[in-house]
Formats: C-alpha cells, sequence, structure tokens
C-alpha cells in the first residue's frame, strides 16, 4: 500500500491512513505493506511545518496494489507531470487508486474521475465541479465507491474511506478489528453527515440537535439487538418520534433506509462470525437476524457474490485465531429472549 504524500501533506491524514494500514499480522491481520512517496524522494514539509524524509518517488507507484492521494493545505491544487503519469500508468495496470480531501481534486487532474461520481472537502466542491465538470461531485457523501476508483471527503472522511476499503477488500471482521485498534468508529454510511454547520446554519438547524442524540442512541441501540425482528414503526418510536419524521431524520443521519441499514449491520455482523467463530450458518443467521440460512444466503449473495460457507472458507485463518476478533460488543448484541418483538418485522 502507497500514500502519495504532495508538498504540505496534511500531517493528520499522513498518519491517520499509515496507522489504518499499520502491520497487525501478529494478531492475525492481513499484512500491509505501508510506503509513502512524494514529488521526489528527499526532504519533505507538511502542512505543520514539520520535515519529514521521504524514500520514495513517483517510480514507487509501479509496484503498488493500492495508492491514496493524501490531501494538502498548498494552493494551487496541481499535479505534477511524473505524478499524473504515474498515476494513470498504475490504474491502468489494475492498481486500486484512492484519494480525499483535496486528494481528490488532485486525482481528478488526471482525468481518472472524469464521466465517475467523486466527493472530496465541502469547502473544495464547488471549485472541484467547475474545474471538472466532467465529474459528477457528491457534496454529502463520506465517500464514493466507483470500482477502481475511491475518493473521500473532508479530515476525518479519510479514515472512514480507508476503513471502507479494508471492508470491501478483506471483510468486516478485518476492517471491525482495525477500527477497534484504533478506536474509531467501525462504520459511518457514506451518505452520512459529515460537515459542521456555519453559524447561520447552526441557529437554523438548532430545533434538531435533540432529536440527532435520539437518532444516534438509537443506532447504537439497534446495533446490540440485531437478533431481535425491528419494524419501521418500533424503531421510531424508541427514538420518540412519529414514522414520518423518523424516515425523513434517518435518511440525512444514514443516507440510506432503516431497512437497508439494518440488513448491512447484519451483513457486517455476519461477516464477522463467519471469519470468527465456528458457529453454523444456522446459528449465525439466528444471532444476526435473518433468522433463516435461506436469508442470509440470498442476502450474502446479493452482496458478495457468494454463498456463506464460500466466504468463511475464504477467511478460514482469521476463525483459526481462536475468535480473537470477537468483541464484547458482539456477544452483547444477543438479546434476552423475553425482549423479542413479534410485530411484522422489515424483512
Amino acid at each position: 500500500m502507497l500514500a502519495y504524500a504532495p508538498c504540505g501533506v496534511s500531517a493528520f491524514g499522513l498518519s491517520a491512513v499509515s496507522n489504518i494500514f499499520a502491520d497487525r499480522s501478529h494478531l492475525g491481520l492481513p499484512r500491509f505493506d505501508f510506503a509513502v512517496c512524494a514529488d521526489q524522494a528527499g526532504t519533505l514539509s507538511t502542512d505543520l511545518g514539520m520535515c519529514m524524509r521521504v524514500e520514495h518517488g513517483p517510480e514507487a507507484m509501479a509496484n503498488a496494489d493500492l495508492i491514496i492521494v493524501l490531501p494538502t493545505d498548498r494552493r494551487p491544487l496541481s499535479l505534477p507531470a511524473p505524478l499524473n503519469k504515474a498515476l494513470t500508468d498504475a490504474f491502468h495496470r489494475g492498481a486500486l487508486i484512492a484519494a480525499y480531501c483535496a486528494g481528490s481534486f488532485l486525482l481528478a487532474e488526471t482525468g481518472l474521475l472524469d464521466g465517475l461520481h467523486a466527493t472530496t472537502n465541502r469547502h473544495l466542491s464547488n471549485h472541484l465541479a467547475q474545474r471538472h465538470p466532467a465529474i459528477t461531485v457528491e457534496t454529502d457523501s463520506l465517500y464514493v465507491d466507483e470500482g477502481q476508483v475511491v475518493t473521500g471527503a473532508g479530515a476525518a472522511a479519510g479514515i472512514d474511506m480507508c476503513l471502507y476499503l479494508l471492508r470491501r477488500e478483506h471483510g468486516a471482521a478485518v476492517s471491525n478489528a482495525v477500527a477497534r485498534e484504533g478506536m474509531v468508529t467501525p462504520r459511518r454510511e457514506s451518505g452520512q453527515a459529515h460537515y459542521v454547520p456555519s453559524p447561520s446554519e447552526a441557529e437554523t438547524l438548532s430545533y434538531a440537535d435533540d432529536e440527532d442524540t435520539r437518532l444516534a442512541d438509537l443506532l447504537v441501540w439497534a446495533r446490540t439487538r440485531l437478533r431481535q425482528p425491528m419494524t419501521v414503526n418500533e424503531l421510531a418510536k424508541q427514538a420518540l418520534m412519529s414514522s414520518r419524521t423518523f424516515a425523513r431524520r434517518f435518511r440525512v443521519a444514514t443516507g440510506t433506509t432503516p431497512y437497508a441499514w439494518l440488513t448491512d449491520q447484519r451483513l457486517d455482523l455476519a461477516e464477522e462470525l463467519l471469519a470468527t467463530s465456528t458457529l453454523s450458518i444456522q446459528e449465525i443467521a439466528e444471532q444476526v437476524g435473518f433468522h433463516s440460512n435461506s436469508v442470509l444466503r440470498t442476502q450474502f449473495a446479493k452482496r458478495h457474490g457468494i454463498s456463506p460457507i464460500a466466504y468463511r472458507k475464504a477467511n478460514a485463518p482469521l476463525a483459526s485465531k481462536h475468535n480473537i476478533y470477537r468483541s464484547q460488543e458482539v456477544v452483547e448484541r444477543q438479546p434476552p429472549s423475553d425482549n423479542s418483538i413479534h410485530a411484522k418485522t422489515l424483512e
């Protein structure tokens, strides 16, 4: 894995990415060979004025499977010709290219985002759309997946993007384990609100603060009760909202519907249990709230194109680590049997 650090690179961004892709093979996690390249090997200045020694130039991109373009505070945002060519060549040989914040703007200079959807720092969105009209800029997404190219929004959204890449390429068990090691939220949905409103916006939106708090509490509550059937009306009641208000606020907060969100949470937990436990497929289906292995197989095929058994075989090395990644959170997701809900479910 290679991070491209332009002059004036964000020290926070460099630290965050290097931490997520640190070598944790001693814990049974996939081994990542993390390296940094710059416009040229030598001394590089960060946005904090600190200097760091970089051993690689653009030539390092020739062998990288994943390249992440980091943000910078330097303006104007331009990409040197050798870097442009190195990124383009890496893409055409099949490397996965990711960028976030101002890094998305730099990646756009290569033309690799033309005709695609992308996101960047909210304050750069209009500039990006004007300079590159062939790109559909999504201002309210934490990250946008276009297959071989993935872009993220500003600052902390880079962490969300990197965890998403881990989840996409290596499964939920790996991304959750890395998130726990780094003490960050394992998953924020791509459409989840991610910016701090201006004072005028804050005054307009202040009435929703209590609803946001209750909705955040609901998401935690629901994650610990995935085994239970849950309806939209029951979730709305738990959040102390009307069903209509709840549906609207839920989409604003998560970028998706309650049904889709619950399905994703259940599949994430199923992936983790498949990779880290010896429970049967039926037992896992019951634990995550699908209640039958046929429903689990169907949902799994939609996400991965393979069966739960095939996924378990592919992730067998994790299961052999004596359930090292099964956290207390997973255990607590099994609610008392007398709390089950019998109304018509979202499924």
